[in-house]
């Protein structure tokens, strides 16, 4: 149920993040724009509006495949290591820290391994530059695109940066479920707030900042070598050793408020929408909703 529920809440979110990721992706891979304000409005004077949402039904195909597994497995996962550090019984206590890191650990990367391609067109898509000849684009669609990659690179090339990207999305899983998942606990279990909007709203800020700091290091290697030349770096190691070489520890958080401004408003979007879904699926199904540390 939770696998649906997240995977209607991550489309319904789509749209509204997304005009920020172009300048999120081409900030870190170009000197050509200053600030998060100017790289947009550069964009759009050069490209048109329209630019702002390259690669728009591919980030909508990324978030259901990559959400719905990630967020929608996550209390599944988590429950199934906390059964297995009691021996196998059920108990109705709080999951520990470290159980919740493994279970976004495990969720993490096992989506990364269902929805790399869509991430990978993705980038591409947002991140293309037209050529000098005629001002042709790379790629006309989200499916050339796939095709157009699978030919020239072979099909191995739809999963270009899985391994950075594993690593990026596990720690993204871990800070951003975790994290709400712990400030959403703790903002109850203080009496704080009631189990409503105003609470979801400010667990998913302190989470999106949290992810944002810990993600934006990964996020920059990622995109810097999933749009390379094939051949120009070795790997992701490689990509990230030549640009602390070449550029110093800044050109890490290049990039970084677009990045944040993007993770706090997924955040926001994703676990508001996904809250009240849960609400209307449970209340649906008559089950009452669940207390403290349930997503």
């Amino acid at each position: 149920m939770r696998y649906y529920i997240s995977t209607a809440a991550a489309a319904a979110r789509g749209n509204g993040a997304m005009v920020l990721e172009p300048a999120m992706v081409v900030m870190p891979a170009s000197a050509r724009y200053q600030g998060m304000i100017g790289t947009l409005m550069t964009i759009a004077r050069e490209e048109g509006p329209k630019s702002l949402y390259n690669g728009l039904v591919a980030g909508l195909q990324r978030q259901m495949c990559f959400a719905g597994i990630r967020i929608g497995l996550y209390d599944s996962i988590k429950a199934l290591y906390q059964n297995a550090l009691n021996g196998g019984r059920n108990s109705n206590s709080s999951a520990s820290i470290s159980v919740r890191i493994m279970a976004g650990i495990t969720t993490g990367g096992l989506a990364v391994l269902f929805a790399q391609p869509t991430d990978v067109v993705k980038v591409r898509m947002q991140a293309q530059m037209r050529s000098l000849d005629g001002g042709r684009a790379r790629y006309t669609g989200t499916m050339n695109a796939y095709s157009t990659i699978a030919r020239t690179e072979g099909v191995s090339g739809l999963w270009k940066g899985t391994l950075p990207n594993v690593s990026r999305n596990a720690i993204v899983n871990v800070a951003e479920i975790v994290c709400y998942d712990l400030f959403k606990e703790f903002i109850l279990s203080r009496g704080w707030m009631k189990d409503g909007v105003p609470c979801h709203f400010t667990a998913a800020v302190m989470a999106g900042f949290c992810t944002t700091v810990v993600a934006s290091p990964v996020d920059v290697v990622k995109t810097r070598f999933m749009n390379a030349p094939v051949g120009q770096y070795r790997g992701a190691i490689d990509c990230s050793v030549r640009m602390m070489m070449q550029e110093g520890p800044a050109a890490f958080y290049k990039g970084f408020m677009p990045s944040f401004s993007r993770l706090v408003s997924w955040n926001i979007c994703m676990w508001i929408t996904y809250e009240q879904f849960k609400r209307l699926v449970l209340a649906a199904y008559n089950q009452p909703q669940p207390i403290l540390n349930k997503l």
